[in-house]
């Protein structure tokens, strides 16, 4: 860590791309060759040529360039691709096809994909035809094309037409992968093994060297960077080591506009005028003093930009908060939680689950919180609901005695006071068939020394298993907020017989290489466990830290896959607006059915409660891969170890 090379702290997130004006659409940014030919589509510093583009698609797929060329009309072309597609499909079966397996596997997901794609019924739903837009662009029918096809859309063309044939290169090899095993699988006994292990030598030894990227707040040159903090904060507001400790404190001096931040750390401009332009329209904001102690006081040091994304704002999110300020709980409510709300402060979606949300506020915010639309601002005093409010969402769950999870969240309830918070479970744990509580809280994270003996002694009281289980679900988001202090805090719940659990939002900042497997293994060490990997939710407002699908689905096959099971226990799931959770990991769920021009994949999500009652689906817009890699490339990432991405579905 000694070499601090590291410099995209200062980045606030994903820079809106140029949009293509004509048929010679080009792009400046430093990109790598997303392939693994000799030839580069992205050439630093020089404009690239559109056209280059589209040979390169032709190029990709001959066979489907003269199909669509010399078909007359659309539906001429849908059949003539079907039919295409239904013999390339057999000849994976053929006795001669000397494909490896693993390549013929993709050749089938890629055919499954391109027939949805091309399903006039697809069309119909997404109200657009990615056929018609390739038919055209076989036609040169370039009047019709100008300025709505984006190098994106191309490119996952170029993928998928690649994949048909067996070209995917995902194994790196330079020709078809043919059929065979690798050499250990010839031998027998020790010989293998010693074979075996050079294989799994080299992979160990990748993943070390990725990990090294990310430090944890819990080595020891980023402890004694942080403890210069603290005693700087402290100076700053004149107070003591032991006031440091005490989280009322904590509470009292959150950061609620810049000028802490600016006298304390450096800011790029554009994060302070985000700051500025929020406080003045009254966008919620909040920093804990603590939390601000796990930012590098440089931007130069780089190594804290998840831990500033969580908390101060980019321009558009402020943007879209001030536009929306009349609207903001139905344009931002992604969820729907308005429609899955039986009585007030009460959720559901599930059968035996329910949410129940007495604190509408938090320590601090986070910026693509999934309820920024009710927060009105850090510490709201009016953030609790009333007692008849309460009393009233409690008594709800008498009359639905099927559900027995309850989770306590908001807000955060842990920065209720403990006599406030304890009410509420003890008339939850007086209910016979309640028999888990979780508490929703991301106070290990942002206030850790919120865990004292007396609110650790009152949830102690309460957590008897078998009859009822106390649970802590929490919200680490990158190994650099893993520090001491938060360890202690979880060691705290965990001698206490109270398990801890994680949710990771994915995004932009914790999406790089082994970025989350890294999280997860420091998690694990100071006692936490992995529990869901949310895709970030489509919300308008924070599209800037967005991550395609594919990501998520590679991150979880080719990184995580490498960590021992314990250490990834986590599920990653999409969040289907009004229904609930979808497990990505479950293909059957979810499918590919159109590519938009911007080069975005519409998805068909299915509900949790497919195979048991018919709930109708649900299309996704997805954030283009282009896109992403894009901002990759940005921070300095080698897109060519992100090749495989275009063949998650």
């Amino acid at each position: 860590m000694s070499d601090k090379t590291v410099s995209d702290s200062g980045k606030s997130g994903r820079k809106k791309k140029t949009q293509p004006h004509d048929l010679k659409w080009i792009t400046t940014k430093i990109l790598d060759d997303v392939f693994t030919d000799e030839v580069s589509l992205f050439k630093p510093h020089f404009d690239v040529d559109y056209a280059a583009y589209i040979q390169r698609l032709w190029d990709s797929n001959p066979d489907i360039y003269a199909i669509l060329k010399q078909e007359n009309d659309l539906e001429g072309a849908r059949n003539a691709l079907y039919s295409y597609l239904e013999h390339a499909e057999r000849k994976v079966f053929a006795l001669d096809n000397d494909l490896h397996i693993l390549e013929k596997s993709t050749v089938r997901e890629c055919i499954r994909v391109f027939k949805s794609i091309i399903g006039a019924i697809n069309e119909f739903r997404t109200e657009f035809s990615a056929l018609e837009s390739l038919w055209k662009l076989a036609h040169d029918k370039k009047d019709d094309l100008e300025g709505k096809i984006s190098a994106g859309f191309i490119l996952e063309f170029i993928n998928l037409f690649r994949g048909v044939t067996g070209k995917s290169n995902i194994y790196l090899e330079n020709e078809e992968v043919k059929k065979g095993i690798p050499e250990f699988l010839r031998m027998k006994g020790r010989e293998a093994a010693v074979a075996r292990m050079e294989i799994l030598d080299d992979l160990g030894s990748s993943v070390k060297k990725y990990f090294k990227k990310y430090p944890s707040g819990l080595e020891s040159e980023v402890i004694s960077w942080r403890m210069e903090n603290e005693m700087k904060i402290l100076r700053y507001f004149g107070a003591t080591v032991g006031e440091w400790n005490d989280y009322r404190w904590q509470l009292k001096h959150v950061i609620k506009d810049a000028r802490p931040l600016l006298d304390l750390i450096e800011l790029t401009s554009e994060q302070r005028e985000a700051v500025n332009k929020a406080v003045k329209n009254k966008v919620a904001f909040g920093i804990t003093p603590y939390y601000l102690s796990l930012m590098d006081s440089k931007l130069s040091i780089g190594y804290d930009h998840a831990i500033r994304a969580q908390v101060i704002p980019p321009k558009e999110y402020v943007d879209k908060m001030v536009d929306h300020k009349g609207d903001r709980d139905i344009t931002f409510d992604f969820m729907g939680e308005h429609d899955t709300s039986p009585v007030d402060l009460i959720t559901r979606r599930y059968p035996i689950i329910s949410i129940i949300k007495p604190f509408i506020t938090c320590a601090q915010i986070c910026v693509y919180c999934q309820r920024n639309w009710e927060i009105e601002k850090v510490l709201e005093p009016g953030a609790l609901a009333s007692r008849a409010k309460i009393d009233e969402a409690l008594n709800w769950f008498d009359e639905h005695k099927s559900v027995g999870d309850v989770l306590i969240t908001g807000g955060d309830p842990l920065i209720m006071k403990d006599e406030q918070l304890e009410r509420i479970i003890e008339k939850l744990s007086a209910k016979e068939q309640i028999y888990r509580i979780r508490i929703g809280s991301r106070t290990p994270v942002v206030l850790p020394m919120r865990f004292t003996d007396r609110l650790m002694d009152m949830l102690s009281r309460y957590h008897n298993p078998p009859r009822l289980e106390i649970a802590l679900v929490t919200h680490f988001e990158h190994s650099y907020e893993i520090t001491p202090a938060a360890m202690e805090a979880v060691q705290k719940l965990r001698k206490s017989g109270i398990s801890v659990y994680n949710q990771q939002v994915y995004t932009v900042e914790n999406s790089r290489r082994f970025e989350t497997a890294k999280l997860r293994k420091d998690l694990k060490s100071i006692g936490v466990d992995p529990y869901y990997t949310f895709n970030m939710k489509g919300k308008e407002e924070t599209s800037r830290y967005m991550v395609p699908i594919a990501r998520i689905l590679q991150e979880r096959k080719e990184e995580a896959r490498l960590l021992p099971g314990l250490d990834r226990t986590d599920e990653p799931v999409f969040n289907v607006p009004r229904l609930g959770k979808n497990h990505l990991r479950a293909g059957q769920d979810h499918k590919l059915v159109m590519i938009l021009p911007d080069g975005s994949r519409v998805y068909e999500f299915h509900p949790w409660e497919k195979n048991i009652t018919p709930v109708p689906p649900y299309n996704y817009v997805d954030v283009p891969i282009y896109d992403y890699l894009e901002e990759l490339a940005a921070r300095g990432e080698n897109i060519r170890d992100y090749r495989t991405i275009w063949f998650y579905y």
